[in-house]
């Protein structure tokens, strides 16, 4: 890390709980001051917030509405008098066997894309201005496995993630030199989604199974992911743009015809 990070300004999309949670906490521990987004999660959010001082602050906006979008992004201008980072982190999927083609409808790509791709583009564009006056900008796009592989949750959920990193391409070549843009592409991520979902034993079990089928012999948390977003936000990495890091334990290395295209990333 360069250490030039200090007194910088992020927003981190669904940056209350998870994934964005873990990267504001790597943010605010290197001196950034974060912008904590979030939809639905209020208490954690705000909890977070208070957490870290006054070096941060909760704004609710759904980032599937443009015009909250453009609100969110001005809010971090009237707090914090600048936009240095952007992380978009806010995202959803609908669990569906790729096999069952019957399981997914118009209106669920629909709903899938307005949030992972749109409303990712939506952040992107609505912060570019302030972006472009900073000397080091850069965005993190949260994409995944699923996107590179065309595996996970469902079809929709592989598009999106996959259309996410098209776009990733895209705005690095249109947005350079000013702004860089890179995706990091995580596999499987024990957060507590899966501890609700499973309880405490099963979680474990899963994360078990997970170590054991991944060359670097771990179930990645939070914080595995949230250090290669700092990473690629860091301004010693000003050579880096349009670029998709795999964050996934070297699972990808095994990835072949004997996965099949329905597991859970």
């Amino acid at each position: 890390m360069s250490g030039t990070m200090a007194g910088r300004v992020a927003i981190v999309t669904g940056g209350g709980t998870g994934i964005g949670a873990a990267v504001v906490r790597q943010l605010a521990a290197r001196g950034v001051r974060c912008v904590i987004n979030y939809a639905h999660s209020r208490d954690e959010a705000e909890a977070l917030a208070h957490e870290l001082g006054d070096g941060a602050i909760a704004v609710q906006a759904d980032i599937v509405d443009d015009a909250q979008c453009r609100a969110l992004a001005a809010s971090a201008q009237a707090a914090f008098g600048r936009i240095d980072f952007l992380v978009n982190n806010a995202g959803r999927t609908k669990f569906a066997n790729h096999e069952d083609l019957e399981a997914l409808s118009a209106d669920d790509f629909v709903d899938i894309y307005q949030l992972n791709v749109i409303g990712a583009f939506q952040m992107i564009r609505a912060c570019a201005p302030a972006l472009k006056e900073g000397d080091a900008s850069a965005v993190v796009n949260i994409a995944s496995v699923a996107g590179v592989f065309g595996i996970g949750s469902s079809v929709a959920y592989a598009a999106s993630k996959g259309a996410m990193l098209t776009m990733t391409k895209s705005l690095a070549r249109v947005l350079a030199p000013a702004i860089r843009v890179n995706a990091v592409a995580p596999g499987y991520v024990g957060t507590g989604w899966f501890e609700k979902r499973l309880g405490a034993e099963g979680f474990a079990r899963l994360n078990a199974r997970i170590a054991g089928a991944t060359p670097m012999a771990m179930a990645a948390g939070p914080d595995d992911i949230a250090g290669p977003v700092v990473m690629l936000l860091d301004p010693a990495g000003r050579g880096i743009t349009g670029e998709t890091m795999l964050v996934d334990a070297g699972a990808h290395l095994d990835i072949g015809l004997s996965r099949r295209p329905g597991r859970e990333v």
